[in-house]
């Protein structure tokens, strides 16, 4: 977690070297922390419900669908629908079936059938191309087809994707339920985020699992951040930019994280980076010489980092609509530092 007028990442290496990274680099954190912050909202809202990462078809590129599945896998999704994503770093992979398989049959009922008996083992059938509600009736009728045949082969949720998902999910689970399929999950998608789980839960919603796609890939409401790489030392002097509205702190910063008696996050110092101001340093090196120190951690090692940080938040930054803000605190010494170089020119 990191919050306003903190740096996230440090650079020092001769000038020219430097700025040969500055467009990748910003192009790598820049989107991974566009979506993974996207990603968090949605868990958050989302409760202990799973999501899965269903955005590729809309991101702005092949790479960005594989960086953005990876993003919001740290961030707590559970799965992703693209599959590169799963061979590539290991995500757990998710999906349905297609519109198109359901509309190539005759009968919708030979669709969902056909699917089941090409699947190994569990399976998510859509139901919405047509009528949502007698499609839920046929897999009722279909769960018990493959429960007579016995083997592996089951029906393990349901997708909806269209029309009034709150109604439609309640509507479906009360059939399952009256089939004796109370065991089969629900899957709601289509054009959700953060806000739109949140209201679809609030008005009852059957869900255990939700589908997120292009208001993920693309963070469509906050599609940017304001996040910069700029020059804060040359030859051993502290540099400042002091542009109206885009002015910046000099010098070489660390920033030191302070927690209270229970663990969660109470405040923040930027500091200089000789200044011991206490708390916990959060920039740490990395790479030496372009050389990696020490073994890149696990994905599996950043989420869980990642869980137990959102958990520390304050409870009143966990909402949707946080209610107050977080305290970071610019070091006396920085502010004197800016204002000496100021009164150099």
């Amino acid at each position: 977690m990191f919050f306003a007028d903190e740096p996230v990442l440090r650079v020092t290496a001769p000038i020219i070297e430097a700025q040969l990274l500055e467009s990748r680099l910003l192009n790598l954190v820049h989107f991974q922390t566009l979506i993974a912050s996207k990603a968090v909202r949605c868990v958050l809202a989302a409760g202990q419900r799973r999501l899965v990462d269903f955005g590729m078809r809309r991101a702005h590129g092949a790479e960005a669908a594989l960086y953005a599945a990876r993003a919001a896998w740290i961030a707590g999704f559970d799965a992703t629908a693209t599959v590169e994503a799963g061979r590539r770093f290991g995500i757990p992979l998710s999906g349905t079936m297609a519109h198109s398989f359901i509309q190539a049959h005759a009968l919708e009922i030979e669709a969902l059938r056909n699917f089941a008996h090409v699947r190994p083992g569990a399976t998510t059938l859509l139901i919405d191309t047509y009528d949502t509600e007698r499609a839920a009736h046929g897999v009722v009728a279909l769960a018990r087809e493959l429960a007579a045949q016995g083997g592996q082969r089951r029906i393990q949720a349901v997708r909806i994707d269209s029309g009034d998902l709150a109604a439609s999910s309640r509507a479906v689970r009360d059939i399952l339920d009256a089939g004796g399929c109370s065991g089969v999950r629900i899957v709601l998608s289509g054009g959700l985020d953060e806000y739109r789980i949140a209201e679809l839960l609030a008005a009852g919603a059957q869900a255990d699992a939700f589908g997120v796609g292009t208001s993920l890939d693309i963070s469509e409401d906050a599609p940017s951040l304001d996040m910069v790489y700029k020059l804060e030392e040359y030859a051993g002097l502290a540099r400042r930019k002091r542009s109206t509205g885009k002015a910046t702190w000099p010098g070489r910063k660390q920033v030191w994280r302070i927690r209270d008696a229970a663990g969660r996050l109470a405040g923040d110092r930027v500091a200089l980076e000789d200044e011991r101001p206490g708390g916990k340093a959060l920039l740490q090196e990395v790479m030496r010489n372009g050389r990696r120190l020490g073994e890149t951690p696990a994905l599996t090692a950043l989420r869980e980092h990642c869980r137990q940080e959102l958990a520390a938040l304050p409870a009143q930054l966990r909402a949707l609509a946080p209610d107050g803000s977080y305290p970071v605190d610019i070091s006396s010494r920085i502010r004197e530092l800016a204002v000496s170089l100021d009164a150099r020119d």
